[in-house]
């Protein structure tokens, strides 16, 4: 079987941070593990309290998965300060797994800063330059290149800059652009220009949508997919996991990361 590894905040509503990779993981038949960088307490509606782990018990959890079970991929997902980018960099440069999916976590879906902005020159020095494939969303990629993306070009602009980091892959996600019909992504290579479009869906379940996108991302990698394959299943495995979203608390609700297995997976087991 194979296997991943997310580094990332926990989320202990269930829809974003590890709990959301490792559903994913799972739902692509992967063996998925955890390092927790922070522990969140939020919900669907706020984020109430931050707790960041120190940078040696994030160090002693990949360690503890590396040296037992290394991983065919790392996703990572929320780093809430200088200190925790500073202990990821120096363990996965000693262990040099085979793919890194970074999603640059900054803010939460409700609204809440979940990086230290004091921490943005070391994710750009140390943890970029780590990534096969980087997946900012425009607030995100806008914070790292510093100034607004507006227009196609400015959009292919932006990629070039963050591939000029130290990206193997930088795939520019488009859901927060309005007034759109349709989502459309920017995957760069250093070289060429791939889009990925899917019809937008109205809907508030869109809770954990960027670190579940990552993880399948990092998910397919581990699958022997190439970096465009992987991208393009996972936009049809985040689609899809949107257009089921959870019915479920009062603010952003989370999406479906089992809709496909539940509706074709276990029937024929159970």
């Amino acid at each position: 079987m194979k296997t991943a590894l997310t580094i990332a905040g926990s989320d202990c509503s269930g829809g974003a941070g590890i709990q959301a990779d490792l559903k994913t993981f799972a739902a692509h038949g992967v063996y998925g593990m955890s390092a927790i960088t922070a522990v969140v307490a939020e919900n669907t509606c706020r984020v109430l309290q931050i707790q960041p782990m120190t940078p040696d018990v994030i160090s002693s959890q990949i360690t503890a998965v590396f040296e037992d079970i290394p991983p065919d991929a790392v996703k990572i997902g929320m780093l809430p300060d200088s200190d925790a980018m500073v202990a990821v960099a120096q363990c996965l440069r000693q262990y040099r797994p085979p793919c890194v999916v970074i999603d640059p976590v900054m803010v939460s879906t409700g609204g809440t800063d979940l990086m230290q902005q004091t921490a943005l020159d070391v994710m750009r020095r140390d943890i970029i330059p780590l990534s096969t494939v980087l997946t900012p969303n425009l607030p995100e990629a806008e914070t790292l290149v510093g100034y607004p993306l507006t227009t196609p070009e400015e959009l292919r602009e932006g990629c070039r800059i963050l591939h000029s980091m130290g990206a193997q892959w930088v795939l520019l996600k488009g859901g927060h652009r309005t007034g759109d019909k349709t989502a459309e992504d920017l995957l760069f290579d250093g070289r060429s220009f791939f889009t990925y479009t899917a019809k937008r869906i109205e809907t508030n379940a869109t809770h954990g949508t960027g670190c579940t996108l990552s993880s399948a991302i990092a998910a397919n990698l581990a699958l022997g997919q190439t970096v465009p394959e992987a991208v393009e299943h996972a936009k049809a495995y985040i689609t899809m996991a949107i257009a089921h979203g959870l019915s479920l608390g009062k603010g952003h609700g989370p999406t479906h990361h089992f809709y496909a297995v539940y509706d074709h997976g276990l029937k024929a087991v159970l």
